[in-house]
């Protein structure tokens, strides 16, 4: 969507960059009832999908890193700016 928005640039075709970006990566988070549960509680902008991300790095304990100011220093959550 952000692509389509032309508010992420990739240097592919999303179809096929994402499986080349994603090949070796080992481990995924999927989209639990825990984690949905945790993004209702968060203190943040309505954005479902940044309560996702904000919750998932919670639940796991990962460091969530955004260029998104919105993100950055939530409550308990580790974050890290990426410029």
């Amino acid at each position: 969507m952000l692509h389509r928005k032309k508010r992420l640039f990739l240097p592919a075709d999303p179809n096929d960059w994402l499986p080349q970006a994603l090949a070796g990566i080992q481990r995924h988070a999927p989209l639990t009832h825990e984690i949905v549960m945790a993004a209702e509680k968060l203190t943040l902008h309505r954005d479902p999908a940044d309560r996702f991300l904000a919750a998932t790095a919670q639940v796991h304990d990962l460091v969530l890193v955004t260029a998104d100011r919105r993100l950055l220093g939530l409550e308990d959550i580790r974050t890290m700016a990426n410029r």
